[in-house]
Order: structure tokens, then C-alpha cells, then sequence
């Protein structure tokens, strides 16, 4: 069993500041607090589309859990993709958040898994909503020090 989830977010920042604001989102020591649950966060990979212009980044964030350790039974992937918002492309970015959350085979313990599942969703969305926070402030902090002027 897979459970999945979707969210959409409208930061109504223009792509520079957005983008910057999210290299700096888990960097920022004032964030700490508000992410108190993300341990370490490293970059693994960069690609970028030379045809698209396109940059792909795989990160491994390492969070902490409270309760049982089930680090080796639950698997989560997790998917953001900034866009130009289709009703003011050059002024909006739109986040597209996909996260899926799987418990890894334990046949005896289906029902259970169902279970953790949507517990650890529920989490993430919570958790997402703090990050999006993370992000508007940096994005406020970003106008702020560039004076308004829009990059």
C-alpha cells in the first residue's frame, strides 16, 4: 500500500527570489526552530537539461522522528516542481508537491501499515505547510533586501 498526496502552493514572488529561496530554505539558522524536525540535508545530484534549461537536483534530507525507530519499514519519495503560475507567469511561481509514502512489506502487519501510512502523511503535510512558512519568509527577506525591486 502507497499512500499519496498532492499539494499546490502560489508564492506570489517572481522565479529568482523563489529559487533562491529555496537553496536557502534548510541553510538558514533562523529556520531551525520552525524545522526542528530536518537533521541534515545534502545534495546528491545536479542535472541540468541543456534542451529544456531544465536543472534537476536530487537531495537526501534526513528528519527526525519521534516514536518507534521505523527507519527501515517506511520509504518516502518526494517530488517539487516550481513553475511560472499560468495567470501572471512573470510576477508568480506555482509549487506542484507530490510526496508518496510507502511501508515496506510486512504482510502480517498490513492493516497496521495502512495505518502508519496515514499517520506520516498527515505529518508531511503539516510539516509542508511549515516549510512553505520558511519559504514566504525568505521570500519577504529576499524583496526586502533587494530594495522591491523585482530580479
Amino acid at each position: 500500500m502507497v499512500k499519496a498526496y498532492k499539494q499546490e502552493y502560489t508564492y506570489r514572488h517572481p522565479w529568482e527570489r523563489v529559487t533562491s529561496a529555496s537553496w536557502r530554505k534548510f541553510a538558514d539558522p533562523e529556520n531551525k526552530r520552525i524545522l526542528s524536525h530536518i537533521l541534515e540535508v545534502d545534495t546528491l545530484n545536479h542535472k541540468l537539461d541543456s534542451d529544456s534549461g531544465k536543472l534537476y537536483t536530487t537531495r537526501a534530507i534526513t528528519i527526525h522522528a519521534p516514536g518507534p525507530c521505523l527507519q527501515k519499514f517506511i520509504e518516502v519519495q518526494e517530488k517539487i516542481q516550481y513553475d511560472p503560475h499560468p495567470d501572471n507567469p512573470d510576477s508568480w511561481m506555482l509549487c506542484r508537491h507530490e510526496t508518496s509514502i510507502q511501508i515496506k512489506p510486512l504482510s502480517a502487519l498490513a492493516s497496521m501499515a495502512e495505518k502508519v501510512e496515514q499517520r506520516c502523511a498527515e505529518r508531511f503535510v503539516q510539516n509542508s505547510a511549515k516549510g512553505r512558512e520558511v519559504m514566504e519568509r525568505i521570500c519577504k527577506y529576499l524583496e526586502a533586501e533587494s530594495g522591491g525591486i523585482s530580479l
